[in-house]
Order: C-alpha cells, then sequence, then structure tokens
C-alpha cells in the first residue's frame, strides 16, 4: 500500500484547526490585569450592526480607529501585550457581534516568547476558522506582522525576531489561497532600505507613531470601504470615508463654453451607470452639481493629459486644462461609479509617459473595423492614445490607393484575400480615435516587408522606379488621411538603396508629418522617431524613442504576459522625457488565425493591455525584462499582487463580454526539486517520481517560487531572466504544491509546457505527449493525460491555425480533485537549448493554474 508523504501529512495536522470551530478558553492567570480590564470593557459595549474590527496587540491598541478613518463604525479590539492565545480566549466577543469585517494584526508577542512561526500561523488560521464557522458573513483580512528596529535598543525579544517575522507573513500570504481570508502586505510599506522599520513611523523600534497610523490607514483604506479599483492607478489619491448616490447630481456646470462636449460625456456616462437625473446645464441651482472647471494642473508632469477630481456628497468638481485632460478624468470618474454610488475622493492625476500605444498588424491577419473599434475602445477607457496600425506586409497590402489599385487586388494577396481598408473606413478609425484623444498612425512598411507591393507593381521598392512609386503612395497618403505622424517601418531589410530612407523621410517632412521608423532598422536622419523593436537597443540621442522592446502578444504566455509586462521599465527610466517617449505594446498575429476573435484571445491582448495602461501611466518598473513575479516580502512582489488584485476586479467587472485569459497567480507557491543530469534522455526516471521519496523530504531545503507559469530558462536567455535563472541543458526539474478543495469533484485546470508563439511557424505537439520533452503531470500520484491534440504532429505551417494548442482557448483540463488536500507533482525535463530549427525555439516553462 503506498505511504501517504509525510510532508501531506503535516499539512493535513495544521489544516485540521480550520476544520475545528470549538471556541477554547484558558486559565485566567495566563493573561494581564490589563487584558481583563479591556476585555470586560468589550463585553459591556453594545452591540451595534456593520462594524469594522480592529484585531490585535498593542501596535492595534495604540491606533484611535474611528477618529482616524471618522467612523464610528470601526471598533478597537486591540489590547497591548496580547498574542494569538489571548486571542483565542476571547474571540467569542467578537463573533457575538456578526461584525461586517475583521482586520487581524497579531504575533509579534508569540515569537517574542520562543513560539515558532508554524505555530504562530496555525493559531490564526484557528481565529480566522473560528470566526468563519460563527459568524459566517464576516469579511476576514489578516495582515503581516510590521518590520521591527533594534537600532532604537527597545524591545530587544521583539526587535531581533526578523527573520521569523518574515517567515510568518510568508505563510500567511500562501494560505491565504485555501483558507478564507484576505492577506494584506503593510510589512513592505513601513520597511526602509534594510528591511526595518522605518524610523519615520517608530520612535522605539517596536511600536507606531502618529505618522505611522497614518499610513496604515493609507495601506488598508481600499479594503476597509471597498474602494473602486482604479486602473491605472492615479498618481495621488486621497479616499474619502462615504458614498454618494450619483442620482443626487443633477446639474453639470462649465463657465467655458468650450466644454459642452465634455460635459455630454458626463451626463452620458450618468446615465450609462444608471442615473435617472434629468440633466441640467449651468442651472441655477448650485446644490448637487457637477462641475467643469478649465485650470492648469500645477505641479504635474505632463499637463495637457492631467485632471483632477473632488467628489463630495453635494459637488464634483473637475479641473483640467484641455479636452484631453477632461477626457482622462472622464474615464476614471467612470471607475469611481458602482452600483449607483460614487466614492468620496481627491485626485489628482498625469501620465508618466505621454506615448502610451497599441500596434495592430492588420497587414498579416486582417480585422474588421468592428473589433478593431471594439479594441479602441478599451483602449480609450484606460488612457492609452496611440494606436498604431500596420497596413503593409509580404502577405497583403491592406490599404486602399487610387493611385495605384491593384495594390489591394485581392490576386496579389496571400491570405485573406480581398481584405482591405478602404480610405473611407480609415478615416472613419481615424476620427474613431480622435473622439477618444488617440491618436491614429498608419504603417507602410519599407523597403522590407513589401513582397506585396513587388508582387502588385512589378518592381522592387529600393530601384528608381519602386521609389517613384513609394514617394506617390506617401503623398496620396498625406492628402487623404489627416495624421500627424507616418511610419515607414525600415526594419528587417538589406538596404541596397542608401537614398531611399532618407529620401522618404524628407518627402514626409515636407508634407508636415512626422516620421517613424523601426529600430534596429535602416539609415533614417535624426530627428525620425525611433521605435525599439530588439531587447539589446537602447535610446539614442537626437533621436525620440519608443519602446517596444519585449512588448510583443504574440510572443507572451498570458500568464506570465501580465508579469512580464507590469515589470517592464519604458525606456529604461522611471519617467519619460523629450527624448524617451513611451511605449507601443505590439500584435503581430504573424500566423494565420482560424476566426478574426483568436487575435485577441490567443494573444491575451486585453489582459496584458491593461497591465501596460499601468505601467506607462504610473512609471516605474524593473530594468532588465524580468519574465517572475518575486516572492513574498519583495518589493516587485507586493507591487504586482496589489495591481493583480485590481486586474481582477476589472476583470469580472468590465470584461463579462469579452476574452479575458488571466487567473490569480501571485499566491500559487511551487517548490522545486533538482537539478538531476538526465544525460539527454528526458524520460529519464529519478527519485521524486518514487513513493519512497516523499517520506524522507523535507521541503523547505527547495526553493520556492511563484506564479502559475514558471520559466526555468526563458527562450530568449540571457536577455530575459527567468524565475530560476539556471543555465544548463541535459537536466530535469520537479515542481510539486498542494491544492485544497473544499469538495471532491472535477476541476478545470490550464496545463502547458510550450505556449506557443503565434509568430513562428511552430510544429504542434506530438500525439499523445504534453510536448516534445517527455513532461509529465501527476495529480495524488495519478498521471493527468494530455489533450487528443486536433493537429497532433502536425508540421509547423503558417497557413495552419492553431486550434488548441495552447492552454488559454482550447477547453480545460480536467482534473478530479479529492476533498481536502491534493498533491501535484510536475516533470519538467529539457534536452539540448537548441531548437530544431528558428520556428521551434526549446521553451523550458511549465502552466498549471486552476480556472
Amino acid at each position: 500500500m503506498k505511504k501517504t508523504p509525510l510532508y501531506i501529512i503535516l499539512i493535513f495536522l495544521q489544516f485540521e484547526t480550520f476544520c475545528q470551530v470549538q471556541i477554547s478558553h484558558f486559565n485566567d492567570s495566563l493573561f494581564s490585569t490589563y487584558y481583563h480590564q479591556r476585555v470586560s470593557l468589550f463585553k459591556s459595549l453594545p452591540k451595534t450592526k456593520n462594524d469594522i474590527i480592529f484585531l490585535g496587540n498593542s501596535i492595534t491598541d495604540g491606533g484611535e480607529w474611528s477618529e482616524i478613518f471618522q467612523d464610528l463604525h470601526i471598533k478597537n479590539r486591540g489590547i497591548s501585550g496580547d498574542n494569538t492565545i489571548g486571542v483565542l480566549n476571547r474571540i467569542g466577543e467578537i463573533t457575538d457581534r456578526n461584525p461586517e469585517k475583521v482586520f487581524i494584526l497579531i504575533g509579534v508577542n508569540d515569537l517574542k516568547s520562543g513560539l515558532k512561526p508554524d505555530s504562530v500561523v496555525k493559531n490564526i488560521i484557528r481565529i480566522c476558522s473560528i470566526i468563519k464557522a460563527k459568524s459566517p458573513k464576516t469579511m476576514l483580512y489578516v495582515q503581516s506582522i510590521l518590520p521591527v528596529n533594534e537600532a532604537f535598543g527597545k524591545f530587544g525579544s521583539h526587535t531581533d525576531k526578523k527573520e521569523e517575522i518574515l517567515e510568518v507573513n510568508k505563510q500567511l500570504s500562501i494560505n491565504s489561497n485555501s483558507i478564507p481570508y484576505t492577506y494584506i502586505d503593510i510589512f513592505t510599506p513601513f520597511c526602509d532600505a534594510t528591511g526595518r522599520l522605518n524610523s519615520r513611523f517608530t520612535n522605539d523600534g517596536l511600536h507606531l507613531t502618529g505618522e505611522g497610523y497614518l499610513k496604515w490607514k493609507e495601506q488598508i483604506q481600499s479594503q476597509i470601504y471597498d474602494l473602486p479599483a482604479l486602473i491605472p492607478l492615479p498618481q495621488i489619491v486621497n479616499w474619502g470615508v462615504n458614498k454618494f448616490l450619483i442620482s443626487n447630481y443633477s446639474n453639470i456646470s462649465f463657465a467655458d463654453k468650450t466644454l459642452r462636449k465634455e460635459a455630454e460625456l458626463i451626463k452620458n456616462l450618468f446615465k450609462d451607470k444608471g442615473s435617472r437625473s434629468t440633466f441640467k446645464f449651468n442651472a441655477p441651482e448650485e446644490a448637487f452639481k457637477i462641475e467643469l472647471r478649465k485650470e492648469v494642473i500645477s505641479n504635474a508632469n505632463n499637463i495637457d493629459e492631467a485632471y483632477s477630481i473632488n467628489v463630495s456628497e453635494k459637488n464634483i468638481l473637475i479641473k483640467a486644462s484641455t479636452a484631453h485632460g477632461f477626457f482622462n478624468s472622464i474615464q476614471t470618474l467612470s471607475q469611481l461609479i458602482n452600483n449607483n454610488e460614487i466614492q468620496a475622493c481627491e485626485i489628482t492625476d498625469w501620465p508618466s509617459f505621454p506615448w502610451r500605444g497599441y500596434m495592430v498588424d492588420v497587414g498579416r491577419s486582417y480585422q474588421s473595423i468592428k473589433q478593431l473599434k471594439q479594441q479602441i475602445d478599451v483602449m480609450a477607457a484606460y488612457k492609452l492614445n496611440i494606436f498604431h496600425c500596420h497596413l503593409t506586409e509580404d502577405v497583403a497590402w491592406r490599404i486602399q490607393s487610387k493611385a495605384y489599385p491593384q495594390l489591394t487586388n485581392e490576386k496579389y494577396m496571400l491570405r485573406d484575400k480581398g481584405k482591405l481598408y478602404t480610405l473611407i473606413e480609415i478615416r472613419e478609425l481615424i476620427k474613431y480615435c480622435k473622439d477618444r484623444h488617440i491618436t491614429f498612425i498608419p504603417e507602410i512598411d519599407m523597403p522590407g516587408h513589401s513582397d506585396a507591393f513587388k508582387r502588385a507593381m512589378g518592381v522592387e521598392m529600393q530601384s528608381e522606379q519602386g521609389l517613384k512609386i513609394c514617394k506617390n503612395i506617401l503623398v496620396e497618403l498625406c492628402h487623404e488621411l489627416d495624421v500627424p505622424y507616418v511610419h515607414i517601418g525600415g526594419d528587417e531589410v538589406k538596404i541596397s538603396y542608401k537614398e531611399f530612407l532618407p529620401e522618404i523621410v524628407a518627402l514626409l517632412k515636407t508634407n508636415r508629418k512626422k516620421v517613424i521608423a523601426w529600430d534596429p532598422g535602416g539609415n533614417v536622419p535624426e530627428g525620425t522617431f525611433l521605435q525599439m523593436w530588439n531587447g539589446n537597443t537602447v535610446t539614442k540621442e537626437k533621436f525620440p524613442s519608443i519602446d517596444s522592446r519585449h512588448l510583443y502578444l504574440n510572443h507572451f504566455d498570458p500568464i506570465d504576459g501580465v508579469v512580464t509586462t507590469f515589470n517592464h521599465q519604458i525606456c529604461d527610466v522611471p519617467v519619460g522625457d523629450a527624448n524617451r517617449l513611451g511605449a507601443t505594446l505590439c500584435n503581430w498575429p504573424d500566423r494565420k488565425v482560424a476566426k478574426e476573435e483568436d487575435i485577441i484571445n490567443m494573444n491575451a491582448v486585453y489582459p496584458v493591455m491593461l497591465a501596460f495602461a499601468e505601467r506607462c501611466w504610473q512609471g516605474g518598473g524593473w530594468q532588465n525584462f524580468l519574465s517572475d513575479i518575486s516572492v513574498p516580502g519583495n518589493e516587485r512582489y507586493n507591487a504586482f499582487v496589489e495591481f493583480e488584485n485590481r486586474l481582477l476586479q476589472h476583470k469580472s467587472i468590465y470584461f463579462k463580454t469579452l476574452p479575458f485569459p488571466y487567473i490569480h497567480q501571485s499566491n500559487i507557491e511551487w517548490k522545486l526539486i533538482g537539478p538531476y543530469d538526465n544525460k539527454g534522455k528526458t524520460d529519464m526516471v529519478f527519485a521524486p517520481e518514487l513513493p519512497s521519496f516523499y517520506d524522507t523530504l523535507q521541503l523547505k531545503k527547495y526553493p520556492s517560487v511563484y506564479g502559475g507559469t514558471i520559466w526555468f530558462r526563458h527562450f530568449w536567455h540571457p536577455m530575459i531572466q527567468s524565475h530560476l535563472g539556471f543555465e544548463k541543458d541535459n537536466t530535469t526539474f520537479y515542481a510539486t504544491r498542494n491544492i485544497w478543495s473544499d469538495e471532491a469533484g472535477s476541476k478545470d485546470f490550464w496545463i502547458g509546457f510550450n505556449n506557443i508563439s503565434r509568430s513562428p511557424a511552430t510544429d504542434s505537439p506530438p500525439e499523445g505527449a504534453w510536448d516534445n520533452k517527455n513532461s509529465v503531470v501527476w495529480v495524488n500520484g495519478k498521471k493527468v493525460e494530455p489533450p487528443h491534440w486536433k493537429n497532433g504532429g502536425q508540421k509547423g505551417n503558417a497557413e495552419i491555425p492553431l486550434i488548441d494548442e495552447g492552454y488559454e482557448y482550447r477547453e480545460p483540463t480536467k482534473i478530479f480533485l479529492q476533498k481536502g488536500w491534493n498533491t501535484i507533482l510536475i516533470k519538467a525535463p529539457v534536452g539540448s537549448f537548441i531548437g530544431t530549427d528558428w520556428q521551434n525555439p526549446v521553451k523550458w516553462m511549465f502552466t498549471f493554474i486552476q480556472n
């Protein structure tokens, strides 16, 4: 009979506390006089509804919470000197009140007394399980233990517990995946550069000063009041306590008559959100009005797009200096409204980068005007302002030319034959963008990517006749289309006619157009805007730069695409300037698709677009193209967790009818077991596959990595860093984790070992296997069979659409989970890092995430 692995037994013993709901009572002598005084006071206070309770020790006790939040529903249940046993002893007083929310911060006194981190976490989980059992509707928030600082020379038995505090916080974060509480990291915001409690917030190394309590308020306010999740997050937000009915506001006031259009937008927004008010413009009634005031936002970058919003009971005051600034404010205003209410707040906001773009390649894969407008609408909602349309390719020339109608003749198209955009349709798109303060940029790729031109015109672009035709095409485009920029491509071609690109640039400048080209690319003169597409490229003086390095949706795995984009530091600087304008997110679906919707879903356009919008607007980020989430306690990890929470809220609210292939992943921890030298034999069996291995397994000694998709070595290594940074080929790793299921039954999972890019003609997976590396998945010791691939073993072909090769666009894998804990074991071997050809790069990775 197969033995139960030791580490599973330990987890079950820990989780047993979750299933036991009896309240423990301990001897009174264990607790101080002050403890008994406070408990007797709490019991004597009247029970009220909708209470929010702060539960903890002296750090909680020291906060005047009802005054800090100006809310009498917030109650203090902190007791100086208390620990987890003390909380368990008095938990009945909490559960009897059936509070709306409980915020727990406890554990540092336990560590001071010598209790191990595992036991502290076990007791906190027991506290949570009792509250949920006795008061099921109560929402639970477990806050991390705060950092400490020994430099003050006080509370030495507390301040020497830095490592133990980190371990407790790590476990609390991980357990939030299966225990019914929300974990809040308040450790990181209170740290200084050394990981100690910042001296700004303490005067003894353990407790908080007034500034510390205000910092604490700032960190948890959104959970206290279920504040709107804003994307992109504004630069400055101060939340109020109250929410107001949007139907209260019935007058829109604007002294400047040029703001009539913006007033109409707000009127329509409020009606769409459910307001039944009969709006009046500039009515004499001053109460309950929305006021638009034209005013420069001081101390803001990119003033033309800056705005401010102040929401109070009787007035919503919106300030901006331009129509674009007001438009941005309206997008934020829309997110502030939920269930016919608007949240009180003061917002001052501006973008860190003026160029925030999105590119579609419609030369290779045509998209309908309807689908393009859908993407433009999402762009506008998240304050992107550049729509780059790649209109010509080797495959087809998609934009009408009156002078050369043969360019769009279907006999010269290799895919989506006859599909083109008339000049009327392009003008329609330009107007659609302008109405949303988005700049439309057409790209006519030259002299490379021009086989369609050659087929239609019978000449090479890089010839005297070809150059003449290209000039005529561009003059016609400048005459027909009202656009400030023209993108000329210029990449991936050997320049044999050295004057070609300089003459093209000079022509466009004569026609008062700014010119953009790809970098690396051809020889373009100074002043040309360069769009960086290769990871080794850096910004150049006298060439304004746009960043598209590792911002290609068609190469992203959907789960790690959000992470990689969120990590990205635009143009290698935290804030833009005159030479580092911003970035463009690109969608290059080189491979043919079965239906146009696949261009959105297979490339995870919307979840990545929101991460991109956040980074371009907020600025910041991390250099060197990081594909991992990092680990709990790290600034990068905690920043991602906070963003991911907002992202998932947007998915549930705004993308109910649109494809949004993304799932919560930041709390998924994997233990990696290995490496094992497989000597090039990827089917070689190693110890983790043997039942006896787990009897002595000590998981703590193995490294932890986090996320739904794990890269052992990125296929663009070393340019993109992976979770592990392991560089030796012919290696096998194993990954293991445990999943809790409340009930037995079949569950949906996304599983993959080679997320095929939508650009190269990559081979389909072999029949009867997950991939060609002999990767395996076991759940509770039972092997999970791979899908029956519809194109199993198919040799890669750019004209054969992907159907089920990617987990995000095939039916999820069904796996039976037993009630309680379930063990996941993944085998991820690799042979050589050199692929069979450039179309089949080696991707040493895996994705396993519950759908």
